[in-house]
């Protein structure tokens, strides 16, 4: 069976920086799972995984704008410390809670200071040329349920 819209899909993979630095790896545990056409994963991977079946391995390269997106400097900011959810002492490159009118985010502090920080809320990887290396371990039909829930089900998925 081919990759395409309402199938689900397990994968390794390992992501890699421009200069061959390993990021992350699934390996070593449950491949990751997701149903194709749902926007589960970033769009750039998941265009390059249509079409391709179980057992195949691919490198895959994206530009920031096909991954992350390119570092935003408007999401840049001084916040006061009391809107940040944290334990023990804050200190530059911890990844807090930001308290927002639509939730809580994740951000990073760029400096922390007694009263204020600066935050920045851009993806870590925003900016970043990425390469995975990917091997496709299973491809299957979506259920009805995974289809109306917009997510795969199961290990490496999404569990209710």
């Amino acid at each position: 069976m081919q990759i395409s819209g309402k199938t689900v899909v397990s994968f390794h993979y390992v992501l890699s920086n421009r200069e061959g630095e390993q990021l992350e790896t699934s390996r070593g545990g449950d491949p990751t799972r997701y149903l194709h056409g749902a926007n589960n994963i970033i769009r750039g991977l998941e265009a390059k995984l249509y079409g391709h079946r179980a057992g195949d391995t691919l490198r895959v390269e994206l530009a920031p704008e096909q991954a992350y997106g390119l570092r935003q400097s408007s999401l840049q900011h001084r916040v006061p410390i009391k809107h940040l959810i944290f334990q023990g002492k804050l200190r530059a490159g911890m990844v807090v809670q930001l308290n927002t009118d639509q939730g809580r985010r994740s951000v990073t502090v760029s400096k922390a200071g007694r009263h204020s920080a600066d935050i920045d809320a851009n993806h870590p990887l925003a900016g970043q040329h990425l390469s995975f290396d990917i091997e496709i371990t299973q491809v299957r039909a979506a259920s009805e349920e995974e289809f109306a829930h917009g997510h795969a089900h199961g290990v490496g998925g999404h569990q209710h």
